[in-house]
């Protein structure tokens, strides 16, 4: 089974990845307008992030109005801009500048109904980690300042260090056995900078019984319901990518590295 979801153009919305496929918690999709274009849904059991890749929208979340949101014309020119939108709501979105506008759409099945806010660039925790050969910047969106706000969500961008890996050393989330390890699907969504250029997406378990790796071009997307599954850009390449995760054991992510790499690491 593959868990790569190449990119397809499509306008409007296009639904990537749904709940209830690969996933039971999680899914992505990409809103894709053109000047003044509007989309309008219901969210039903389904929490939302709108993460905006680049552009400038308006939104309204049932009653709620956000105008002007938006203040990056790619993902790797700054921090994101984030709405939530809860369980049970309605929402439109309307392209704001005569210009493209490209939206992330971020899911997760909810039980609790909160209220919806925005996460502007300023609330965005940017942490920088590995060491050179893995390094990379991890930009919280909604990780710690979700709690108490949304139900299962976490949402966050990687940019990897051009030529180096990034969730390194191996780490997996698909078992609950704690405190050493939670059980949480994920998903990536992928830019490349250049976009001519690649990265490399590995997914393998303890037994190799899975045991792939993927090649990653601009737009792409994975599925990670399984395994240990680090990134890899080409040399001359900056490889983002945008995840999402959520589990049936709470929201806190408690990774497990691959121990037999990690002591190898050390000799």
């Amino acid at each position: 089974m593959s868990y790569l979801y190449t990119f397809k153009d499509q306008k409007g919305l296009r639904e990537v990845i749904k709940p209830g496929d690969v996933t039971k918690y999680i899914g992505l999709g990409i809103l894709t307008l053109e000047a003044g274009e509007s989309y309008k849904t219901k969210t039903y059991d389904k929490e939302v992030v709108l993460v905006i890749l680049s552009g400038k929208a308006n939104l309204k979340v049932d009653d709620v109005k956000y105008e002007n949101l938006g203040e990056r014309k790619d993902v790797f020119s700054g921090r994101a801009t984030a709405v939530y939108i809860p369980r049970e709501s309605f929402y439109e979105v309307i392209e704001a500048q005569g210009e493209k506008l490209e939206i992330a759409v971020l899911s997760a099945v909810a039980e609790k109904k909160f209220k919806p806010f925005v996460v502007k660039p300023e609330d965005v925790v940017v942490n920088h980690r590995g060491v050179p050969g893995y390094q990379r910047d991890v930009h919280d969106i909604i990780v710690d300042n979700g709690e108490g706000r949304v139900d299962r969500i976490v949402v966050g961008e990687t940019f990897s260090y051009t030529g180096e890996w990034s969730s390194y050393p191996s780490h997996k989330h698909d078992a609950y056995n704690p405190p050493e390890e939670t059980m949480m699907e994920e998903i990536y969504f992928f830019k490349v900078n250049p976009p001519e250029g690649f990265g490399v997406q590995v997914m393998y378990n303890d037994d190799l019984s899975l045991r792939d790796a993927y090649i990653i071009k601009d737009k792409d997307a994975v599925a990670i319901p399984e395994g240990y599954h680090p990134v890899a850009s080409a040399p001359g390449f900056a490889v983002y990518y945008l995840w999402v995760m959520a589990g049936p054991h709470g929201r806190k992510l408690t990774p497990k590295d691959d121990q037999k790499l990690v002591k190898a690491m050390k000799k």
